[in-house]
């Protein structure tokens, strides 16, 4: 059982990793303004507008600031008011729809803490169902991953490729916090394939065990042979 308490004890981990992670992308802008998911560099100086899952932060500006923590916003507006880009009317509309999924972001965090505390629990119950909740925040964590790529990618692309009127010094890049994203994903995943196998390699190890000691202790088979004092009293 050491190996596959290592193992089991990896899975834990990553579910712990996988909290941290996604705890980062959930206080980004305008919690912590420097941690974003997405930023617009606007090429003067340390000028730039980060955004995070709650909402967004213009640095650099003396003017400006971070706006209200908010489950929803509209990123298009701020660029167009800072930067100058223009984006469509489908492009704005889809940004702001998928900026409400973010609040998946904690969601999945408290899913994932959730399967950490499960997986201390001894036993394969225990170890079951940290599975099988590891599994539901890879689910929860992807939904918020490819949304948040979505809407950023079309943003992103809008920004560095205008050409009608937005600053040509700007630059729009994915934040350090979405690859968080995406590595807690990674981590949930693996962890409930890590989980599963344990268990199912530990319950199987357990019955093998379990039948060897049966064995050990059975009585042993009568083979029909009558021993020699028996046979000599006749």
């Amino acid at each position: 059982m050491g190996l596959l308490s290592f193992v089991s004890h990896f899975g834990t981990f990553l579910l712990l990793a996988a909290t941290v992670l996604l705890v980062v992308s959930s206080i980004t802008a305008p919690t912590v303004s420097n941690i974003s998911l997405f930023t617009v560099d606007l090429g003067r100086g340390n000028e730039e507008i980060t955004f995070g899952t709650f909402g967004w932060c213009v640095r650099g500006i003396p003017d400006r600031g971070c706006s209200s923590s908010s489950i929803g916003y509209s990123p298009t507006d701020i660029i167009t008011a800072v930067e100058g880009t223009e984006f469509s009317d489908n492009r704005q509309n889809t940004a702001e729809a998928l900026t409400n999924v973010m609040i998946l972001h904690p969601i999945a965090a408290g899913i994932s803490f959730l399967g950490f505390v499960l997986s201390l629990g001894s036993g394969m119950f225990g170890s079951l169902l940290a599975s099988l909740v590891a599994g539901v925040a890879f689910l929860v964590t992807t939904i918020a991953l490819i949304c948040d790529f979505v809407w950023i990618s079309a943003v992103r692309n809008n920004v560095n490729d205008d050409d009608s009127g937005g600053s040509p010094l700007s630059n729009a890049h994915y934040g350090a916090a979405l690859w968080c994203v995406l590595v807690a994903a990674l981590c949930a995943l693996v962890a409930s394939v890590i989980l599963l196998v344990t268990c199912c390699s530990g319950r199987s190890k357990r019955r093998r065990t379990e039948n060897r000691k049966s064995d050990f202790h059975a009585p042993p088979a009568h083979t029909g042979r009558r021993r020699w004092w028996s046979r000599r009293r006749h």
